[in-house]
């Protein structure tokens, strides 16, 4: 059995993904980074500090660390340290993000819209499980791996 090789896949996804987000970037003036952390921020309110950013996403702490106070700076994030441990800084978007996100989530259907395009609605839920699968063998392998 041949399986179809994934990794082919991972420049042109990031390519079309790319394409699909650069024109928002530039209409707001900010860079990709910045972008993914505020959509990561919107699409997955149960993670909201930079420590789940860097985890989940498998970002730099140095590019979220810098990504954050600009966002701060430019008014469209802001964190607020835990009742329960003065270190935990949760972040939340603020009002002045509102149409960046928006535009940023048309972009990310958009992005979405591309993949799945001749393709049914179950072909599009079992590639969904799929890939879901596929992350969560690799998470694991790494956690386990870095223990």
């Amino acid at each position: 059995m041949t399986l179809f090789n994934l990794w082919e896949l991972n420049l042109p996804l990031k390519t079309l993904y790319a394409s699909c987000m650069d024109p928002v970037c530039k209409k707001y003036s900010v860079n990709r980074t910045e972008l993914d952390i505020l959509l990561f921020l919107a699409n997955n309110p149960q993670y909201d500090t930079a420590a789940d950013i860097v985890n989940v996403r498998f970002l730099a702490k140095s590019h979220v660390s810098i990504s954050i106070k600009e966002l701060e700076k430019l008014g469209y994030l802001e964190g607020r340290h835990s009742p329960e441990n003065h270190k935990t800084i949760h972040l939340s978007i603020r009002d002045q993000a509102a149409s960046l996100v928006a535009d940023g989530q048309q972009a990310q259907q958009n992005f979405y819209s591309i993949l799945f395009q001749n393709t049914d609605q179950a072909d599009a839920e079992a590639a969904s499980r799929f890939l879901h699968c596929v992350s969560h063998n690799i998470r694991s392998y790494l956690e386990r791996r870095e223990k």
